[in-house]
């Protein structure tokens, strides 16, 4: 007695015909507000009717496999084409939904010390702030933060997700000390729209913010004349307010009163000179405070001149 073994095979076919055969040419696209735009919408078989659903620039045909989907000044925030299809065979209907971006470069960027106004006082803490005025989509952007030409911190909106324009803020809190005395600050507000957006992104950037540090009553603040020189050179300090000779390289400003202070470093080789300005503090104020630059460790070179509201000294 024969057996005879009889097998099933069942097949399951996916035809082309399951997709939708819809194919939206460019798939995403960045448009800036009030530009013009262009896509269109491809049916890779027969179809009945073919179409795009949009509030603004509706539009469909009959028979045709490719149909347009344009504006020419696109200022309309919330809208979200469709491109759909009617076809002879199943699936009989399908749609795409076009990735659209319509952005806004930011109309200003600003910079401030919240609460505060120049000079700073070392080793306190501050906050600046960074506004954003009148941005979208606020979920690409980024502000960037910059002292001097060094990126130290930025700041992404990610999380947030409105497509109209919106105003942004981001802060950065700082605890200055005596070298930051007249450090550049700036915020930079960049639109990161991918690979199908304007390339370099849309930037704004903010004006400088300068920061004056104000050293504190008991800082080591000192008028360095440190030179450098073979033989070792000698100091001659020379002021109207000197009460006494100083000939070392390095004087404690607390102890010496508002004036002008020269310094003349000198070997068999040459001389050279450095000038010292002190002030008293901020008009109003009583108590004197030292609002000299707080670096030290300065060595003579030639032809430099340094100055600002604070301090001043030069060479000759």
């Amino acid at each position: 007695m024969k057996n005879n073994l009889l097998c099933f095979l069942g097949l399951s076919v996916i035809g082309i015909a399951d997709s939708c055969s819809l194919e939206i040419s460019p798939s995403r696209v960045v448009v800036k507000f009030g530009d013009p735009v262009s896509v269109s919408c491809v049916a890779s078989r027969p179809v009945r009717v073919l179409g795009w659903e949009s509030v603004i620039a509706a539009s469909h045909t009959q028979n045709d496999l490719s149909v347009q989907w344009r504006v020419d000044s696109l200022t309309y925030w919330i809208e979200e084409p469709i491109c759909y299809g009617v076809f002879f065979t199943a699936p009989r209907q399908c749609e795409e939904r076009l990735n659209l971006v319509l952005y806004n470069k930011p109309d200003s960027v600003s910079i401030s010390l919240v609460n505060h106004s120049s000079p700073v006082v070392e080793g306190r803490e501050y906050q600046l702030q960074c506004e954003v005025q009148n941005v979208a989509p606020v979920q690409y952007l980024v502000l960037r933060w910059y002292r001097g030409k060094t990126e130290v911190y930025n700041h992404s909106f990610s999380e947030l997700s409105p497509a109209t324009p919106v105003q942004v803020s981001s802060t950065l809190l700082i605890v200055p000390n005596r070298a930051d005395d007249g450090a550049q600050y700036r915020c930079e507000a960049q639109l990161e729209l991918g690979a199908e957006g304007p390339q370099p992104p849309p930037t704004v950037q903010s004006e400088v913010l300068n920061i004056a540090v104000q050293c504190s009553e008991d800082s080591e603040t000192v008028l360095d004349c440190t030179a450098e020189g073979n033989p070792p050179p000698v100091y001659v300090w020379t002021s109207s307010n000197l009460q006494e000779k100083a000939d070392q390289p390095v004087l404690r400003a607390a102890t010496l009163s508002p004036g002008v202070y020269t310094c003349i470093a000198s070997n068999i080789l040459g001389k050279k000179s450095k000038q010292f300005v002190i002030k008293h503090k901020s008009k109003g104020e009583t108590s004197f405070k030292l609002l000299i630059h707080c670096l030290a460790n300065y060595h003579l070179a030639t032809q430099e001149v340094f100055s600002s509201q604070y301090f001043s000294f030069t060479h000759s």
